[in-house]
């Protein structure tokens, strides 16, 4: 084994953890988000973040746009 070889190795190795560390940030980042935000679903954008992101990606921009939503207070009977 010379210095190439180790040096691929040590590049491969911190690819390989930057990509794990990037899927963690993006599955935590909505559920985050939604928590900071007092958001009344919470927790349920958090596991949607999760859900989506593990299947696919293809929905979790979805969970991020829920985590800024904000829920309208319900209304009270004397309001118009």
């Amino acid at each position: 084994m010379n210095g190439y070889d180790i040096f691929a190795w040590i590049v491969l190795l911190v690819l390989v953890a930057s990509a794990i560390g990037v899927f963690c940030i993006a599955g935590w980042l909505p559920g985050h988000i939604a928590k900071t935000r007092n958001h009344p679903y919470a927790q349920a954008v958090m596991v949607a973040g999760w859900i989506t992101l593990i299947c696919g990606f293809a929905l979790w921009p979805i969970a991020f746009v829920w985590a800024y939503v904000d829920v309208p207070a319900p209304r009270r009977a004397g309001d118009a």
